[in-house]
């Protein structure tokens, strides 16, 4: 069954188990190599985030290096349970480092969201003799890692979202490519309302966490900023400190609304019907999603997972690598899951007076 493309090729779980037997029956001169011959499986979950491949690869090069067997899960958790399991090798993950999305694909399951789902998935990480996983993606992902934890299935996490919303990391990857993004977007509609003395309404990503729009507001120097950990009374936080910008001498605005705060349309359109300011909306959307990773991203992406295969080196299983006051460490995943994160209100505070 040896693999002479350089292509990830897919095996059947009859294949793996006998290369598994076979791999056995080599090292039968030596226990100490049997103990240990490791199978790594790494899969990515939840929305994709640039970095995403880079953290695959490291993953991937790393544990060849230690000598462990890698396979790579593709469509996520919903594809681990269907056995969607394909076998990585070094040239499998190159070309990699520079491409956004994930190349192992990601999707949502509504099977892996319950007990039975769970346990096939855990099965099924049995039949193709995985000795651990590790998970790459956000909150969601990190859930369905401690369900499988629980069940005796060792789990490794890395954070991989773009709103930087897990309380364990200071960090996420994908997190500065987005907002880079974002702000390049913004810039270039500064122009434009600019030359038509207008307001421009942008809306970001962020269903329950700020940090995106809080970052690029304060970058772009927008006038307002609403996130959803903070509440706002829309004549006083936006039509207010508008129309004060504008008797002060300015002729266009920038505003950044959270998608979790409500409608970057709606609010234009109130916006320009109690001030006659003439404003448009702009919804950035999946776009902050793509585009090849920053440099810290590839960096983060990369260090990170050579951090998760020197967990299952030495053993330490059940553990979620983070980025905590400026290191690389891990964590065991039940205490990392206890953990709350919130906005820094002095920043959110800051913005305000800075770009009036």
């Amino acid at each position: 069954m040896t693999d002479t493309n350089n292509d990830p090729k897919t095996y059947s779980a009859d294949e793996l188990l006998k290369e598994n037997e076979n791999l056995q029956q080599s090292n039968t001169g030596s226990l100490s190599a049997m103990a240990e011959a490791k199978t790594v499986a790494v899969l990515t979950s939840g929305g994709d985030a640039p970095g995403m491949n880079a953290a695959i690869r490291s993953i991937v090069r790393a544990g060849l290096n230690t000598g462990y067997r890698m396979l790579g899960v593709r469509r996520g958790f919903h594809g681990l349970w269907r056995g969607d399991i394909i076998e990585l090798n070094s040239r499998s993950v190159s070309e990699k480092l520079q491409r956004g999305g994930t190349f192992l694909m990601t999707a949502r399951s509504l099977t892996f969201n319950s007990p039975e789902g769970v346990k096939q998935a855990y099965d099924m990480c049995k039949v193709f003799n995985i000795d651990a996983l590790v998970i790459i993606g956000g909150d969601g992902s990190y859930h369905g890692a401690l369900d499988l934890s629980r069940l005796g299935m060792p789990v490794i996490c890395l954070p991989g979202t773009i709103d930087n919303d897990i309380a364990c990391t200071d960090y996420t990857i994908g997190y500065d490519t987005a907002m880079n993004t974002a702000m390049e977007a913004i810039d270039k509609l500064r122009d434009t309302a600019s030359s038509h003395e207008r307001c421009s309404v942008i809306e970001v990503m962020g269903r329950h966490a700020g940090y995106i729009a809080l970052n690029v507001g304060i970058s772009c120097g927008a006038e307002v900023i609403l996130i959803p950990e903070v509440e706002h009374d829309f004549n006083r936080d936006v039509i207010k400190r508008l129309l004060e910008c504008r008797n002060s001498g300015k002729h266009h605005y920038i505003v950044v609304i959270a998608e979790g705060v409500g409608s970057a349309v709606e609010y234009a359109k109130r916006i320009e019907k109690m001030t006659g300011i003439e404003s448009r909306a702009t919804v950035l959307g999946y776009v902050q999603r793509g585009g090849s990773p920053t440099l810290r991203d590839r960096q983060m992406a990369s260090l990170m997972g050579v951090q998760a295969i020197d967990c299952v080196k030495n053993n330490r299983l059940n553990r979620v690598v983070s980025y905590r006051g400026g290191q690389i460490v891990d964590m065991d995943i039940e205490e990392a899951m206890k953990m709350t994160k919130t906005i820094s209100l002095e920043e959110y505070g800051d913005a305000k007076f800075i770009a009036i």
